[in-house]
C-alpha cells in the first residue's frame, strides 16, 4: 500500500529536476540536488532512510535519502510509464539504466534501436510486423496526432518556435537546450507533411 502524503512548505522554491540527456543528444547528464514538494513518513529536520517523493511533475522519486538528498538506491518513475533505476550519490547520478514504458531498455554504448540497419519499432520486435502495404509510423499504433507545427518527442509534443515540450496531457515538461533541440528537429517524427524529392545516388 502506497504511503499517504504529504505537502511540505520546507521548500517553497524548487529547483530543476534531474534530468540524463536524451538518446542521440551529446550533452552529459546533469543533475540537481531534488528537494521534495510532498513526503512520507513524520516530519524530520533532515530526510533519511527510505522515501517517497512526489515532483511537480508528477515524477515519483521511491528509494534511499541522507541528508536530505538522493543516496543509496533509488528509482525515478515518470507519467509516462518510464523509470530510470540508479545508484545516488549525495544527490547526483553515480549509475543507472533507463527502461521506457513498453520494457526496452537504453544502452549508452551499441544503441542500436531503430537505427539504418533495423527499422524496427520495439512493439514491432516483440508482436512482429505488420502485413505487406500497411506501415507502422510510431511505436504506439495508432501513433498521436502531432499538433502543427510541433514534433513528437518521445514524453510529448515540442514547439520548436517557443522551445518548449509539453506532456500528451499538454502540461509544461521542460525547456530543450540547443542540442536536445537539434536532436528532435534531426530525428522526430513532425505534425507535417514535407516533399523532399529525390535523391539522387551518388
Amino acid at each position: 500500500m502506497e504511503p499517504e502524503l504529504e505537502e511540505s512548505k520546507d521548500h517553497p522554491s524548487q529547483p530543476p529536476p534531474c534530468s540524463a540527456s536524451l538518446p542521440g543528444s551529446t550533452k552529459k547528464p546533469r543533475c540537481a540536488v531534488l528537494m521534495p514538494t510532498r513526503r512520507t513518513g513524520p516530519v524530520k529536520p533532515k530526510m533519511e532512510g527510505k522515501a517517497l517523493y512526489v515532483l511537480p511533475t508528477e515524477t515519483k522519486y521511491q528509494g534511499e535519502m541522507k541528508d536530505g538528498m538522493f543516496h543509496g538506491k533509488g528509482t525515478l518513475y515518470f507519467p509516462n510509464g518510464s523509470q530510470y533505476d540508479a545508484t545516488w550519490d549525495k544527490g547526483r547520478i553515480v549509475k543507472g539504466k533507463y527502461t521506457f514504458a513498453d520494457g526496452l531498455k537504453y544502452k549508452e554504448k551499441k544503441w542500436h534501436y531503430c537505427d539504418g540497419y533495423d527499422r524496427r519499432f520495439y512493439t514491432e520486435i516483440c508482436e512482429g510486423l505488420k502485413p505487406a502495404g500497411i506501415s507502422q509510423l510510431t511505436n504506439i499504433d495508432p501513433p498521436r496526432k502531432i499538433p502543427e507545427g510541433c514534433y513528437d518527442c518521445g514524453d510529448g509534443f515540442y514547439d520548436p518556435e517557443a522551445r518548449v515540450i509539453r506532456d500528451y496531457r499538454k502540461r509544461f515538461l521542460r525547456n530543450a537546450d540547443d542540442d536536445e533541440h537539434e536532436w528532435i528537429i534531426r530525428t522526430c517524427r513532425k505534425g507535417w507533411d514535407e516533399f523532399i524529392g529525390h535523391k539522387a545516388k551518388l
